[in-house]
């Protein structure tokens, strides 16, 4: 009998973040292992009355891929996601695998192609999530894998992922109902202002967000969720900043990233290690060395870095910020194949202000600021 948990979890992502209803065209996505929360998420879409399209992937045949396949066979389009991103309303994916580390001898010259080749479903995938035309929800399967990725015992991995999409309450969706409403009044906040000047260990930097619109993230569009972000002015960012823990990408880490940041554009970056494949990816495209999101992590039950970006790029009191493709939604333009979040801890010592203004410090929100603007 599957997790209670799991269940619950199923039928959040098809009522709440997706509102799945009859005649839906649902494409489902996750890896052998996560079989189980397919078939979950599959009955409840199935009982609304929509046509399941679904995916089973298998780690080893895209690792074989890298290794044999010739240079036209890596740079081919993803058929499944192509279809899924042009047709389909929904799309619902689990991240949960046996192995993390399936690609990491891989050349990353290969998986640029592979980014690159993909680009134009990417693009339309963008734009179609950023209109509301395909619902997009992700989310995290509890693995073996995963869970020692994480420090964790497969038991206590299940407790945290669970937990921290609050799924261990009765009522889960009323608890993310509640997180929409104490971060709209930041949202509202932030809506408001033109640059912020973001400034921890080893970073200070300027970012233009005039003109563009934040979006709160309560669960509607990955699971779970706890975050506000925008997507800055591209060619209005200024400074450099160290980001605290490792980039991860494809299953492979880049520890210590560094980067120097003139008119939006990446122009000097280090690290301390897989330096070789940051800037493999830096060079993707005309878009990959400018930055496509600014944002703050908020879901304060997530306190430990796990190396998966899901949980990781929420922690509450960290910042994120992701080199390449913006989200329209947000007002951003700029194109590329790759999106990589990179995250930095606020939580000692680090402060945000908003067109001058200090409304974050050590991993907090003021919260004083918004009484002063009677939010």
């Amino acid at each position: 009998m599957a997790d209670i948990r799991l269940q619950k979890l199923a039928k959040l992502l098809v009522e709440y973040s997706t509102e799945v209803k009859a005649g839906d065209k649902v494409y489902i996505r996750a890896e052998e292992v996560a079989v189980p929360y397919m078939i979950e998420v599959a009955k409840e879409a199935i009982q609304k009355g929509a046509f399941v399209q679904y995916v089973v992937a298998v780690p080893e045949i895209g690792e074989a891929l890298y290794r044999y396949g010739s240079e036209d066979q890596v740079a081919r389009p993803d058929d499944f996601w192509g279809e899924c991103v042009r047709k389909g309303d929904v799309w619902l994916t689990a991240w949960g695998s046996r192995n993390l580390k399936a690609l990491t001898s891989i050349d990353p010259q290969k998986l640029q192609r592979r980014s690159i080749a993909n680009k134009e479903n990417h693009k339309i995938y963008v734009d179609r999530t950023a209109s509301g035309d395909l619902r997009w929800c992700g989310t995290q399967y509890p693995t073996h894998a995963d869970a020692q990725e994480a420090g964790m015992s497969l038991s206590e991995y299940e407790d945290f992922v669970y937990g921290a999409g609050l799924l261990d309450h009765e009522d889960p969706v009323g608890e993310w109902k509640k997180i929409e409403a104490a971060q709209e009044r930041w949202i509202i906040y932030l809506d408001t202002k033109k640059e912020l000047h973001i400034v921890s260990e080893g970073t200070d930097i300027k970012v233009k967000i005039d003109g563009r619109k934040w979006i709160n993230c309560c669960g509607k569009v990955n699971f779970p969720d706890g975050e506000v972000f925008t997507s800055p002015v591209e060619t209005d960012i200024h400074g450099h900043i160290t980001f605290s823990f490792p980039a991860i990408y494809g299953g492979r880490e880049v520890e210590g990233v560094y980067l120097e940041v003139e008119a939006g554009k990446v122009v000097k970056a280090t690290a301390a290690k897989g330096e070789d494949l940051l800037h493999a990816y830096l060079d993707t495209d005309a878009g990959s060395r400018y930055f496509g999101e600014v944002a703050i992590g908020t879901n304060y039950g997530i306190t430990q870095f796990t190396k998966n970006i899901l949980f990781d790029e929420k922690i509450g009191g960290t910042i994120h910020m992701a080199i390449g493709s913006a989200m329209p939604e947000a007002g951003g333009v700029n194109e590329s194949s790759i999106h990589w979040d990179m995250i930095c801890d606020m939580r000692k010592g680090g402060r945000i202000y908003a067109d001058g203004e200090l409304f974050y410090e050590n991993g907090q929100f003021i919260e004083g600021i918004l009484r002063k603007y009677n939010l």
